[in-house]
């Protein structure tokens, strides 16, 4: 007699689904134990357990953090309650950042002062805090800390500048404030000795912290080195001076070493001079650092596209696109009746909006019924 249970399994399912909430959060049968033999801490896995919080997940990932004594879970819960967290974020944030639980509450509490200083509606620091939980719990540089945002403050920032600072860079604000110092140091005295306008200044530099944070993890000499090598490249002070205004941040991702093959590469498949490779770098800095393949990539896409390497030389910056935007724009404006083969590049370029734009007004052209200035006018009998 064979049985049928499929009927059975839809009921088990559908009791499982129904309850699978209940069922993740049901607590543990035994203990869990390291390859030490440290079993872990009950208390610690008891609390997260009533906040909801999915300890497969810490298990997984960072299980270690169950075996330390003591842990402040609840308190932890109770800062975050306090600050306007609800339920589901506080399970999110000890989720994806169990260390929290390890700080004190006197260590929770001076970070929160610490950051009120410079974020004071507690509403968006919440906010950071699901972002950048390890930004907040961090308190093992304090005193850095606390150094680091006294400097970013005497500089004028803006206050937003230096809380998105603080929270996606947090290293920065861990090191010993010389190093900051030190770094911004040399990005204010390059500006200025390549003519950079002295009340312009902090616009500028924040500009440049907000655009790349990580700037200030690298050590001086590398700013120093690429801006000599582009120096002996040609490029005149002006031409620096737009090039760092350009740049920004990503100055200081490049190295001599890795331009030096980009610009060969550029040059050599081109076919243009030093003084052309140096226009169509001033209109499009990628050319300095995008690697060979990424451009050989766009460079074939565009020629396969029908665009001629005179229409690149003219429209550099269509090289910013990655091969599958160029394409599907292609297509597009080729409906308008537009053709790229023909016409400007310039046509391809800009963000998602600035495209929309501009290919919706040569859709309303090609839609525009034709005047004709022969056909009789229709007038009031």
């Amino acid at each position: 007699m064979v049985c049928d249970c499929a009927p059975m399994l839809r009921l088990v399912t559908t009791s499982l689904c129904r309850h699978c909430r209940r069922v993740r959060h049901l607590r543990p049968l035994r203990a869990f134990s390291n390859p030490g033999g440290t079993a872990e801490n009950q208390v610690t896995v008891e609390a997260l357990y009533d906040l909801s919080v999915d300890i497969q997940k810490i298990r997984q990932l960072k299980g270690w953090v169950l075996h330390q004594s003591p842990a402040y879970v609840s308190e932890t819960a109770s800062l975050l309650r306090d600050m306007g967290a609800e339920g589901p974020m506080i399970a999110r944030v000890l989720e994806l950042y169990p260390e929290a639980v390890l700080c004190s509450p006197e260590q929770q509490q001076a970070q929160r002062e610490l950051w009120r200083s410079i974020c004071p509606r507690e509403r968006e620091l919440v906010g950071i805090i699901e972002k950048f939980p390890a930004s907040f719990f961090t308190s093992s540089h304090h005193a850095n800390q606390r150094a680091n945002i006294d400097f970013f403050q005497s500089l004028h920032l803006n206050k937003r500048i230096v809380t998105k600072l603080m929270a996606s860079a947090p290293q920065s604000f861990s090191c010993p404030v010389g190093q900051n110092e030190e770094m911004v140091c040399t990005l204010q005295q390059a500006y200025l000795e390549l003519g950079g306008d002295a009340d312009n200044m902090k616009t500028w530099l924040q500009k440049l912290l907000s655009q790349n944070p990580f700037v200030l993890l690298k050590p001086p000499e590398v700013l120093r080195d690429n801006l000599l090598f582009l120096r002996d490249r040609g490029f005149t002070t002006s031409d620096l001076l737009r090039l760092l205004s350009k740049l920004r941040g990503f100055v200081v991702e490049l190295n001599p070493d890795s331009m030096r093959h980009t610009l060969a590469y550029s040059q050599e498949t081109l076919g243009c001079s030093e003084a052309e490779l140096r226009d169509m770098v001033l209109n499009c800095p990628a050319l300095l650092y995008y690697p060979e393949v990424i451009l050989a990539e766009r460079f074939e896409g565009l020629l396969r596209a029908g665009v001629t390497m005179a229409q690149i030389t003219q429209t550099p910056t269509v090289l910013e696109l990655t091969t599958q935007i160029v394409s599907y724009r292609i297509q597009r404006l080729r409906s308008y009746g537009y053709d790229v083969r023909t016409g400007s590049l310039q046509a391809l370029n800009g963000t998602k909006k600035d495209f929309e734009m501009s290919s919706g007004k040569l859709q309303q052209r090609r839609e525009r019924p034709l005047f004709n200035p022969v056909a009789p006018l229709k007038g009031d009998d």
